[in-house]
């Protein structure tokens, strides 16, 4: 069961190791977006934006609900805004130990 939960894990990281995917992933964090809004506000060609969104799909990170002719995707598990969020503050944590540590250079020279 550790094998399958390790596994689980290192998919889902690897689904979402790309910039445009975790843009698209912030986006829909603010709601539900079709590829035509995402596309606009990530100012990026409607292929990428479909081919990112086809591996988030594909790991069942993101939903399509069909509206008409065009396709609605949202977070399938809103606990990833909460997963982004904490990757900033790690990120912001990291941040701040590196200016720590430039200072203390400076000082020292």
């Amino acid at each position: 069961m550790d094998l399958e939960m390790q596994k689980f894990k290192a998919d889902f990281f690897k689904a979402m190791s790309h910039p445009l995917r975790i843009r698209i992933l912030e986006l829909l964090g603010e709601g539900e977006k079709s590829v035509n809004e995402i596309q606009s506000l990530v100012g990026s060609e409607g292929s990428a934006v479909s081919q990112q969104l086809m591996i988030l799909r594909s790991k069942n990170i993101v939903t399509g609900t069909k509206d008409g002719n065009r396709v609605i995707y949202s977070l399938r598990d809103p606990l990833i805004i909460e997963l982004l969020a904490v990757a900033r503050q790690i990120f912001n944590n990291h941040l701040v130990d590196t200016i720590t540590m430039l200072d203390k250079f400076s000082e020292d020279a």
